[in-house]
């Protein structure tokens, strides 16, 4: 099998040609994951942005500890970058999508300006606020989100987007080592919240922890209620999941809710 091409910022300097002053690049990870936060990192750049530090690739793709090496190489590398989560507490009261939405908008809100248009990894927009979700959403962060275009497979051709996926992963990774600290059983610290078999295996014998998404179907916990404002009713079945979620990570599980759709913003397709 032939190498994977390291990623560039061909997409990002052809977007920023199109008048735009800056960009921001984000991923996510956590979607899929039973416990623990879902977390979204913005790496910006302008078209005085050099090419990205060696080493660079999709989160996926590395080590743990390639990842740990570049994470602080790619803040400085960047001209600004932010990195937001939602909790297992804002995941069951909003649902997964409206909890990504407020984790991005956190990331968005630390940049050191708001960016003339966002790059998203994947083909759902969930960082544009949706006119239904006003009474029931999530705080609002942001009084206004720049457009947004998504692109599939992002985070393996876009150089700042990869960036992004490093400083979300690595962000999230040392959330759930530091929780396992207080919860050792369930195995955090190696499967960082997903439904690895060390995971499920203490969910069924001793039930969910306080960091665990109880409004989801979560193995050995068929009959827990889940809390209020959780939108019982919606947990999806593995077809159910948006197609992003599933092709996001080999380790992500298929076990998940949510509680609003979108309609997807134009998908940039990279030129041939």
């Amino acid at each position: 099998m032939s190498p994977v091409p390291a990623p560039s910022l061909r997409v990002e300097r052809r977007l920023l040609r199109d008048g735009l002053t800056t960009l921001a690049c984000s991923d996510e990870v956590g979607r899929g994951a039973l416990s623990g936060p879902v977390t979204v990192a913005m790496v910006l750049v302008t078209e005085a942005t050099r090419t990205a530090p060696q080493g660079v690739r999709d989160s996926k793709l590395l080590t743990a500890e390639a990842r740990r090496r570049l994470a602080p190489r790619i803040r400085r590398w960047a001209p600004s970058s932010g990195v937001g989560h939602a909790s297992p507490a804002e995941i069951d009261e909003f649902g997964i999508i409206a909890a990504l939405r407020l984790a991005g908008h956190r990331a968005i809100a630390q940049l050191s300006v708001l960016p003339d248009r966002i790059l998203l990894d994947g083909n759902h927009d969930y960082l544009t606020v949706p006119d239904q979700a006003t009474l029931f959403g999530p705080p609002r962060v942001l009084e206004e989100v720049p457009p947004v275009v998504t692109m599939v497979k992002a985070d393996l051709r876009c150089a700042a987007v990869a960036a992004a996926s490093i400083l979300a992963k690595t962000a999230r990774d040392e959330i759930m080592v530091e929780l396992a600290e207080s919860h050792p059983e369930y195995g955090w610290a190696d499967n960082k919240g997903y439904a690895s078999p060390e995971h499920v295996a203490a969910l069924e014998a001793l039930g969910p922890s306080p960091h665990h998404r109880v409004s989801w179907r979560l193995p050995g916990c068929a009959g827990l209620d889940s809390p209020a404002g959780s939108g019982d009713g919606l947990v999806l079945d593995p077809e159910g999941w948006p197609a992003q979620a599933a092709a996001d990570a080999p380790e992500e599980s298929s076990v998940g809710c949510a509680t609003d759709r979108l309609e997807p913003s134009p998908q940039l397709e990279e030129s041939r």
